[in-house]
């Protein structure tokens, strides 16, 4: 009830001067038309195929974009009086940003209002797999039998179990946190040493969070968690050696990427008992699943909704609206991406 309170506020005109603005994907268009308002708003109702986009990015001067938009030097470069593409996400990887700043556009994204929320999916994905929950809402579903039974369902427990982040970002801190407050010791994997202040408050009952490099966090970790943005380091940081170096005891949480993950690999691993199993919410080649994943009773699935809570979803809205709007009255990005 907070959040939604705080998202009720004063609507701001930017500009007088009408723009077009085409919407690539569904969207919660009450909000855009409330942060654009003049504007001439085109889609918002559904996903633009490539084609589609190619014929609207022609004479767009802004666009509110997805994560799926093939937003290519290709597709930019069709684009003649484009001025700046409000992602509505925190990531980018689908977007050419050496030809968007060679073409004068202006992109954003919205970090900064969705990190708890997709922490609070990962950490779900951590306690479904862990706990065996999936599994065990499916032996009920089916009407199997079951009574109480010392040795039924177990699964793995959490209290000084060790917690390896990869990618301590906003999200990535925020996922620590919810592991030290179970009782979890943190260990991470960044390019820079980072403030670990917040997590070690949560829990003084937990060992101090430390950096780590790569070999030893897959080595050390009870449950390896993704939250690094996709490059060309992060393409399948998880492959079949990292898989090879965790422990048959271990458990995979990806809400970063999919294709931070050799799926492929992640497969094999599962079938042959490299690792105990793996939450995720998001694939390699999304919305298309790998098969033998849909099979496996060690695997927690879902379709990608890491910030799917409407509190959020209304401000990542607002927020790259709010961008879209800044940039079209010739004022500067709330959060550009650099």
């Amino acid at each position: 009830m907070w959040a939604t309170l705080l998202l009720q506020r004063v609507v701001v005109t930017y500009s007088n001067a009408m723009a077009r603005i085409i919407v690539t994907a569904p969207q919660l268009m009450s909000v855009v038309n409330e942060e654009l308002p003049g504007h001439e708003i085109v889609g918002g109702d559904h996903f633009m195929d490539r084609q589609e986009l190619a014929d609207h990015i022609a004479t767009a001067d802004a666009l509110l974009t997805s994560l799926s938009d093939p937003l290519d030097a290709e597709m930019i470069g069709k684009a003649a009086k484009l001025k700046v593409i409000g992602q509505c996400a925190a990531g980018f990887n689908n977007i050419d940003l050496g030809a968007a700043k060679q073409a004068g556009v202006v992109v954003t994204a919205t970090p900064g209002v969705l990190h708890e929320t997709t922490a609070d999916l990962a950490f779900t994905l951590l306690l479904e797999v862990t706990r065996r929950t999936g599994e065990a809402e499916r032996w009920v579903r089916a009407g199997k039998a079951w009574r109480y039974d010392h040795t039924f369902m177990l699964g793995a427990g959490l209290q000084g179990a060790t917690l390896g982040i990869i990618g301590l970002g906003q999200i990535g801190e925020a996922m620590a946190r919810r592991g030290a407050a179970f009782g979890m010791n943190v260990i991470y994997n960044a390019r820079h040493q980072k403030n670990v202040a917040a997590i070690d408050a949560v829990n003084p009952n937990t060992q101090p969070t430390r950096r780590v490099d790569l070999d030893e966090l897959l080595a050390a970790s009870d449950v390896v968690s993704l939250h690094c943005p996709l490059t060309e380091e992060t393409r399948h940081i998880i492959d079949e050696n990292a898989l090879n170096a965790m422990k048959k005891t271990a458990y995979l949480v990806n809400t970063a990427r999919g294709a931070c993950v050799d799926e492929a690999a992640l497969v094999k691993a599962l079938k042959t008992g490299l690792i105990a199993g793996a939450g995720l919410d998001v694939f390699e080649d999304e919305p298309t699943i790998t098969e033998d994943l849909l099979t496996m009773e060690n695997v927690v699935l879902l379709p990608h909704i890491g910030s799917a809570a409407l509190p959020t979803r209304e401000a990542m809205s607002r927020l790259a609206a709010r961008n879209i709007a800044k940039v079209l009255s010739g004022e500067p990005a709330e959060t550009p991406v650099e």
